[in-house]
């Protein structure tokens, strides 16, 4: 099996015995050290005892030690439990053995018995304890039963996971599989697709191939008369050349008879020019409180005489105080929705005034309502 492990096998083969050996050892260490502490504090029972000379100190000994193992429901399990207690002087004391002191037939001497039990004592005990447990026991039987389990349960999980996965394994590829047969369908859809559209290309070739041959033939048999075509052209471009410099001739003519009226233009333009002047360094000089533009300046000299008194009028209000000037409405420019304040005068004048940031008035155009429109519109640019 492609997800069994060889070696899990024989781990899980391999590992029983040697943990049960590794338990045995550790529980016969582990129970002699417990019962050597244990016979160590039950082994004497009461010393009052053997120092009033009640009891033998061997006797206590064998009793206390015999009531001790009887209670031990592990040695019914098959723990075998050997104690020694010895004197330093090598007189063993358990397990009981034959004395030839012990054959008297008299009456114990409570005295000599205390006696021999302090010397004893005094002597000095050692107490040694072996744990065995046998290999046919039930103990050991629970143990190995024990590990064998885990064992198997361990190696059935094991197994089981190596299923699930081979399971999951072969659905997988058994997708796969089924997915390489979709696109590989697909695939020959596209290819017979491809050959349809192939064979199709092909007749168009073919087609365009007798269209190109027919092209030729016929720019072979025309070739004489675009020739001629092209003679016709030329002669054409040759009379449109003469036309064109006909057409000079004339407008060089024209210009002659315009230049002197440019030249009055000019004059005109000139003196306008000088007017602009005159204008701008009277209001400089009579409006120190405002400013005004240059095309504030040119739209009142393009007023009448009759609406200029009352455009003035209204500009030295401003320059005295703004407060009294009657405003219309307000205009808005684009670039920040600045406000710029509107003025009607003598009806048909119109002036446009705002205030900088310095709190200072600045009458911006000065028009009619004819000039209206133009003049918003250059109101909505600044």
């Amino acid at each position: 099996m492609k997800y069994f492990s060889f070696k899990i096998l024989i781990l899980c083969i391999l590992l029983p015995p040697l943990l049960y050996v590794f338990t045995v050892i550790s529980l016969e260490n582990g129970l002699g050290e417990k019962y050597l502490k244990e016979v160590e504090d039950i082994y004497t029972g009461d010393t009052l005892l053997l120092f009033d000379g009640s009891v033998k100190l061997k006797d206590a000994i064998n009793n206390n030690i015999d009531l001790y193992l009887q209670n031990k429901k592990l040695i019914s399990w098959g723990v075998k439990v050997r104690v020694s207690i010895i004197t330093k002087q090598g007189k063993t004391l358990y397990p009981a053995v034959f004395d030839k002191d012990e054959t008297s037939f008299l009456p114990p001497d409570p005295m000599a018995i205390a006696a021999d039990n302090y010397r004893l004592m005094n002597e000095g005990v050692v107490v040694k304890v072996d744990v065995k447990i046998d290999h046919n026991t039930w103990l050991s039987y629970f143990i190995i039963a024990f590990y064998i389990s885990v064992s198997v349960s361990a190696l059935y999980f094991y197994y089981k996971f190596g299923i699930n996965r081979a399971k999951q394994e072969e659905m997988k590829k058994s997708s796969e599989i089924n997915r390489l047969i979709e696109l590989g369908e697909k695939y020959t859809d596209n290819l017979k697709m491809l050959e349809q559209e192939r064979e199709r290309l092909l007749s168009e070739s073919e087609k365009i191939k007798q269209k190109l041959a027919k092209e030729k033939n016929r720019a072979s048999k025309n070739e004489d008369e675009m020739i001629q075509d092209i003679i016709s052209l030329e002669e054409q471009i040759e009379a449109n050349l003469l036309f064109q410099k006909e057409q000079q001739n004339e407008v060089d003519f024209l210009k002659k008879k315009i230049q002197p009226h440019e030249k009055d233009k000019q004059k005109a333009g000139g003196e306008k020019t000088k007017t602009l002047n005159v204008v701008n360094k009277r209001f400089k000089t009579l409006y120190k409180n405002i400013h005004i533009t240059e095309r504030a300046t040119e739209g009142f000299i393009n007023l009448t005489d009759d609406i200029k008194i009352k455009c003035e009028e209204i500009i030295h209000q401003l320059n005295e105080d703004s407060s009294i000037v009657s405003i219309k409405r307000k205009v808005f420019s684009k670039k920040g929705r600045e406000t710029v304040f509107e003025v009607i005068f003598a009806y048909k004048g119109r002036l446009y005034f705002h205030k900088t940031k310095n709190n200072i008035i600045e009458i911006l155009a000065i028009g009619t309502k004819n000039t209206q429109a133009r003049d918003l519109n250059f109101l909505h640019g600044i």
